[in-house]
């Protein structure tokens, strides 16, 4: 996502880096082009205009008229407006009250409620949290099984009924049996539509009405551009909407819906859906977001990613291995499984700073190469991962077969495996492990 305004962002950028000075005429031209970047990624064109119309203002300030570097300057201004487009800092939710506190997910068919409902039920059991799923949507076929399933997954408790279709009597079931069970948190899935109706938010409003939910979710799926707009706008009137949560945020969507539902709404975007896993839930950063449009990465994000998926342990253990030269194909599966947990390749490599649009785009980045490299060291037997010596070509042409690869595959990755072994021996010899995470620490 964003990778279109990225591109278009850095070309704008670009043509005023070579200048000394920035003139009214430069920077008009500029503020065009991002006005056209904007309208290109589907920003409503009403936010567009205002966008471009503060970062003129302040481009034409005399400090920047002063400045030795208007191209830099340019991208603060825009970082900074981006940044309060998307909602100056990341909203948390409101938790506060009697438990249990409900929190009332809406949004139309196929926007990924019933997926973020159980996404956010893992997100808050991680935090300390009792969380409770109730499956409130009963217009459409299999939404209950399949919110138990999710639930079953996460090990957290879901409140269904298949005998009745009363929405209402359901839902205050369900907080009665939270609040027996202890539960402190009801995540209430609801029905959606294809489009926005008289009869979805008649439900709707007689649930917020009887259950008095702290927290009001609409699930809006970021493909919708800015049609999510219109739908943000309905269900705000009518039900009244306390914070949003953008999925699939990890496509090709041009991004528009997320820089227009807080100028237009002014409610916060709370959370973004970069997956279809359980884990895939991130808090909604709007800096972060902003950095990452404009190619600065998101360092913080891919941190917590790496402690919030990679075992401390297992990195202790191996560093030890590491320094006595003992990494086996067996460490490899293991880092290969952590590195998995971050999510898609192509993510991280948007996180790190100075991967610009460009680069992106030309990476030979192929998730699936992960899973068939997996699916290879799986192929082997346990002896044959901790002695990769022993895989001769009548071994290396059975692997390739249980896994459904080619010995062209089996003998690459070998190479690779042969390759990371020379490096960690290096590594192993004295202080050279020292010199390495030093090299790594941040400059004081």
């Amino acid at each position: 996502m964003f990778q279109d305004l990225q591109e278009r962002l850095e070309g704008t950028f670009r043509a005023l880096s070579g200048k000394a000075r920035v003139s009214e005429e430069n920077v008009s031209e500029a503020v065009r082009e991002i006005r056209r970047a904007l309208l290109a990624a589907d920003v409503e064109i009403s936010v567009a205009r205002a966008f471009v119309d503060r970062v003129k203002e302040r481009a034409l300030g005399q400090d920047v008229l002063s400045g030795i570097a208007p191209g830099q300057q340019l991208v603060k201004i825009v970082h900074e407006e981006l940044v309060a487009l998307l909602g100056q800092a990341a909203s948390g939710l409101e938790l506060e009250g009697q438990p249990p506190v409900t929190i009332l997910v809406m949004g139309l068919q196929g926007s990924g409620k019933t997926t973020f409902c159980a996404k956010l039920a893992k997100h808050l059991a991680a935090t300390g949290r009792r969380p409770m799923l109730a499956a409130c949507d009963l217009q459409r076929p299999a939404a209950i099984d399949q919110l138990e399933i999710l639930a079953k997954e996460i090990a957290v408790p879901v409140h269904s009924r298949r005998d009745t279709r009363d929405v209402v009597s359901v839902a205050n079931a369900a907080k009665a049996a939270a609040r027996e069970a202890g539960r402190d948190i009801l995540i209430v899935d609801t029905a959606g539509r294809l489009q926005v109706d008289a009869e979805l938010m008649a439900q709707l409003a007689d649930l917020e009405r009887e259950l008095q939910p702290r927290e009001r979710l609409l699930v809006v799926d970021a493909m919708t551009g800015q049609e999510a707009v219109a739908i943000a706008r309905s269900f705000d009137e009518k039900i009244g909407v306390t914070g949003f949560v953008l999925t699939k945020l990890d496509g090709d969507a041009r991004g528009g819906a997320a820089l227009s539902l807080v100028e237009v709404t002014g409610k916060p975007i709370k959370f973004a859906g970069v997956g279809e896993k359980v884990d895939d839930l991130d808090v909604f950063h709007p800096d972060r977001v902003a950095g990452r449009i404009l190619g600065m990465g998101d360092v913080l994000s891919l941190v917590e990613k790496a402690q919030e998926n990679m075992d401390e342990e297992k990195a202790l253990k191996l560093e030890e291995r590491i320094r006595r030269a003992e990494f086996s194909l067996e460490d490899f599966l293991d880092q290969l499984r952590q590195i998995k947990r971050l999510g898609s390749l192509k993510s991280v490599l948007g996180m790190m700073p100075g991967m610009n649009s460009k680069m992106l785009k030309s990476a030979n980045v192929d998730d699936r190469q992960l899973s068939r490299t997996e699916a290879i060291i799986c192929s082997m037997t346990v002896r044959e991962r901790q002695q990769p010596q022993l895989l001769n070509g009548s071994r290396r042409k059975r692997i390739a077969r249980g896994s459904g690869t080619t010995l062209t595959d089996v003998n690459r990755l070998l190479k690779q495996y042969r390759d990371m072994k020379k490096l960690m021996k290096t590594l192993s010899k004295p202080g050279a492990m020292d010199r390495f995470s030093q090299a790594l620490m941040p400059q004081r």
